[in-house]
């Protein structure tokens, strides 16, 4: 996509083609799977690009096949992908996904070692136009990949901050990928320290600090620099806490779930995009838990996240907010 603007929000990550079972069943006795794109990072970035924001996404995927259905597919999306490079030395990251039953979490298995977007680094941020980005959006995903994508992420969070853009940052915690939990840990809370919004889920935020309370954990991040902390609470709805004020509201409930994957980043859009929208802090969490709620109803990652007309008239059917 050729666009003469820079894009106002930037994401960056790893995107993966996904392969979701058609059937329910193990993974060994699938036979027939929809093809399509998996990665956090990209199902924020999509959620954004699909309320109107101009959204570039920075990443690196093979020079292969997959690479370029990811790259149409984004496109297609809305993305800016002037920021992602076709690596001809690395494939792109695959994972198969089983269907889901009733709700209950399904199973994921990946083909990521060694993949593109493991060799991202800060060369791959130099033609950023950072004074134009009004956005960043990070997770704990990319400094998870390898040395050089964790100084990558460093970088983009200091560029950001140093052009005075907003900054939401996202644990998405991937345990697996990580040497220790004391490295996760640590690094994860380094990063989060250069955000102004940062949005854990509860069991993500006791396991990072070793505190219980949403009140607690969100004073932790509060402590060392963020201006709001965002707790997710799942059904239960979303924790703010902020310097100034605390509260929690009520999630939206769903009669039926059938993917949970995805609902965190569901939450993260609705937050996010509330906020930029120059909406009120309560107002935000509510639309992070409608997303969320969104999300949840429908197989895949981002096949619930809304358009914003959608989105305009499933708000104007709420009541007012006290």
């Amino acid at each position: 996509m050729t666009r003469q603007t820079a894009p106002e929000i930037l994401t960056f990550g790893e995107a993966m083609t996904l392969f979701a079972a058609e059937t329910t069943g193990d993974l060994a006795e699938v036979e027939r799977f929809r093809r399509g794109i998996a990665g956090a990072d990209t199902n924020v970035a999509i959620g954004f690009a699909r309320l109107g924001f101009h959204v570039g996404w920075l990443s690196r995927v093979g020079d292969d096949s997959f690479g370029r259905f990811i790259q149409r597919t984004l496109e297609a999306e809305g993305l800016d992908c002037r920021h992602l490079q076709h690596d001809p030395d690395h494939a792109t990251g695959l994972v198969f996904k089983t269907r889901a039953e009733r709700g209950e979490d399904p199973h994921v298995e990946y083909i990521r070692r060694g993949s593109a977007a493991s060799f991202l680094s800060t060369a791959d941020a130099a033609s950023v136009a950072f004074p134009a980005v009004r956005h960043l959006h990070a997770t704990g995903i990319p400094p998870a990949l390898s040395a050089s994508a964790r100084e990558l992420s460093v970088h983009m969070l200091e560029r950001a901050r140093e052009a005075k853009a907003s900054i939401s940052f996202d644990p998405n915690l991937r345990p697996s990928l990580w040497k220790s939990e004391r490295e996760m840990c640590e690094t994860i809370n380094d990063l989060a320290a250069k955000a102004d919004w940062v949005l854990p889920g509860l069991a993500e935020g006791r396991r990072l600090t070793g505190l219980e309370s949403a009140h607690d954990i969100a004073g932790f991040y509060l402590d060392r620099g963020a201006k709001a902390v965002i707790i997710k609470l799942g059904p239960e709805g979303g924790f703010y806490r902020s310097h100034d004020e605390s509260f929690t509201v009520e999630g939206f409930k769903v009669d039926e779930v059938i993917d949970t994957v995805g609902a965190g980043d569901g939450f993260a859009v609705g937050m996010v995009s509330a906020l930029l929208d120059g909406l009120s802090a309560r107002a935000a969490v509510r639309r992070g838990n409608l997303i969320g709620s969104l999300a949840v109803q429908v197989p895949g990652d981002m096949e619930g996240l809304p358009h914003r007309d959608t989105l305009t008239a499933l708000e104007a059917k709420l009541p007012a907010l006290d």
